[in-house]
């Protein structure tokens, strides 16, 4: 879930057809062989002259006497790595037709589950344009819950208004409402 945020453009703009493209920034964990480390060079020509050399002798420390020094040598071998990088995602996203978003939540310091409770009751009766809740899920990331109704049609009436005035604890507080939506990977290419 993306967290809603109030922005002010002040960037270039571009073409329409460049206006849904999606900047990844991959996060790398490559996993290692026992013995073995990843040493990542901020210069590429440095990590090139370490490869091309191939073998390496690393000087550990360790006490000053001389008998001791032949064992604080470790012969180490350098090899270049390829790791796979996204050069293409496409995610294919679906608007949910009984499911809603609920942000703008207050903090008041009450558990998760009282407060799903507290959100289900609200929507579930008809005259605060609801219906029956048949799940209920808090997102941590966000902070904010998705409601699953039973039937159709109840999540597009309560998107339209967009907020509503919710009364929580000791007070009420105005809930945003927005469509939910679901994404799956529909293709992705790596370099």
């Amino acid at each position: 879930a993306l967290p809603e945020k109030k922005m002010v453009f002040k960037g270039l703009v571009t073409n329409k057809e460049d206006s849904n493209k999606l900047v990844l920034t991959p996060l790398i964990h490559y996993p290692l062989l026992g013995g073995s480390a990843l040493i990542t060079f901020e210069k590429a020509e440095v990590a090139q002259r370490i490869i091309e050399v191939k073998e390496h002798t690393v000087e550990l420390s360790c006490g000053d006497e001389m008998e001791e020094f032949d064992q604080c040598r470790m012969r180490v071998q350098a090899a270049p790595v390829d790791i796979l990088l996204p050069s293409f995602l496409e995610i294919g996203l679906a608007q949910s037709s009984r499911s809603i978003l609920v942000s703008d939540l207050p903090r008041l310091g009450i558990p998760e589950e009282a407060l799903l409770d507290k959100l289900e009751l609200f929507f579930s009766k008809k005259k605060n344009g609801g219906g029956e809740v048949e799940d209920r899920q808090f997102l941590d990331d966000t902070g904010q819950v998705v409601l699953i109704f039973a039937q159709d049609g109840v999540a597009e009436l309560l998107i339209e208004k967009g907020h509503i005035q919710v009364p929580i604890g000791k007070g009420k507080y105005n809930l945003k409402i927005s469509p939910c939506m679901s994404g799956d990977i529909t293709g992705l290419q790596v370099r």
